[in-house]
C-alpha cells in the first residue's frame, strides 16, 4: 500500500488562495472541482483555514486575504523553514514575513511568506502533521506551479542554491521544468510505486520535475501560477464561466488543452486537460 505523499526539501507542496470572501470562493471551487472544504482552525478562533478535499484527502486551502487581492500561493516544502530563510535572505531574496508555526498549537508545520530576487512571491512550508497536498495530478487536483520570471539565469542563481532545482529543456516540447533530482525515486519508494513504470515514455527525467519555468513578456510581473488538472477543458471553462469566473486565454498544446481563468474574486489559475500524442504515455 502506497504511503502518505511527503515532499523532499525544494519540492513544491502545497497551494491555497487568499480571497476577500472565502465562503464564496469555496462555493466556487467546489462547484468547479468538486471538492469539500472544512475548516482546519477550531471553533471561535480567529479567521479561517478551508481545507480542500476530494475523495477525503488533501488538495489545496481558501484563507482569508490579508492584502484585498484574491491570489493563488505556492509554497515549497523545506526541512527547516528558519535555516531556509536565512538561505533566501542570502541569496538576494527577502522574507516578507519571517518563520512562524502554522495551526492550532503550531501542530500543522512552520511557514513563511518570501519573495524572490525578481518580486515573485512564494511560501515555506516546514511540514509537520499538515504533510501538503496528497491528491495530485487528477481532475479537480492540483497539476503543478510555474515560476513566471524576466531571466531564466538570474531565476535559477537564486533558486538552485536554496533548493537544490535544476531547469532542463526536456524533449517532446514539454519546455523548461524545474527539477528536484531525486524527486522521481522518492516517490517511487514511498507514494507513487508505479511512477517510473508509468513514465516509461516520458521525456528523460520527467519524474523529478516539480513545476515550470516562463520567460515573462515587457512589464510583466514576476509570480508563481497554479494549473489543475481537468478531465475536459472546455467543459470545464464552461462550468467556471456559469459560477462566475472569466476565461481570459484557451490554447492547445502539444501535451495539454489549457484555459487561463479569473476566478470571481480576481484570482488567476489554469486548468488543464492532458492530450497526449498519439503513441505517447
Amino acid at each position: 500500500m502506497a504511503e502518505p505523499r511527503t515532499y523532499p526539501h525544494g519540492v513544491t507542496s502545497w497551494i491555497d488562495a487568499e480571497q476577500p470572501d472565502p465562503q464564496a470562493a469555496s462555493r466556487f471551487y467546489g462547484g468547479l472541482f468538486g471538492w469539500t472544504l472544512t475548516d482546519a482552525l477550531p471553533p471561535g478562533a480567529p479567521g479561517s483555514y478551508l481545507i480542500a478535499t476530494l475523495d477525503g484527502q488533501d488538495v489545496a486551502a481558501i484563507a482569508p486575504t490579508s492584502a484585498g487581492a484574491a491570489a493563488w500561493n505556492t509554497y515549497i516544502a523545506v526541512d527547516d523553514a528558519d535555516a531556509t530563510a536565512a538561505a533566501v535572505t542570502a541569496a538576494g531574496g527577502t522574507v516578507v514575513s519571517a518563520p512562524a508555526d502554522a495551526g492550532p498549537a503550531g501542530r500543522a508545520g512552520r511557514a513563511a511568506i518570501c519573495t524572490d530576487p525578481a518580486g515573485a512571491v512564494f511560501r515555506l512550508w516546514q511540514a509537520r502533521r499538515r504533510l501538503g497536498a496528497q491528491v495530485v495530478n487528477t481532475p479537480g487536483a492540483w497539476n503543478f506551479s510555474d515560476l513566471h520570471t524576466p531571466e531564466r539565469d538570474a531565476a535559477m542563481a537564486f533558486y538552485t542554491p536554496v533548493f537544490g532545482w535544476r531547469a532542463a529543456d526536456l524533449e517532446q516540447g514539454a519546455g523548461t521544468m524545474l527539477q528536484v533530482p531525486g524527486y522521481g525515486d522518492h516517490l517511487a519508494a514511498t507514494a507513487d510505486p508505479g511512477i517510473h513504470e508509468r513514465q516509461a515514455s516520458a521525456p528523460p527525467g520527467f519524474a523529478d520535475v516539480i513545476g515550470g519555468l516562463v520567460i515573462t513578456g515587457p512589464g510583466e510581473p514576476a509570480r508563481w501560477h497554479v494549473t489543475f488538472a481537468v478531465a475536459n477543458r472546455d467543459g470545464s471553462a464552461t462550468t467556471a464561466e456559469r459560477l462566475g469566473a472569466t476565461i481570459i486565454t484557451s490554447s492547445d498544446g502539444l501535451w495539454t488543452k489549457d484555459a487561463l481563468v479569473r476566478d470571481p474574486q480576481g484570482a488567476e489559475f489554469t486548468i488543464s486537460q492532458f492530450t497526449p500524442p498519439d503513441g505517447a504515455w
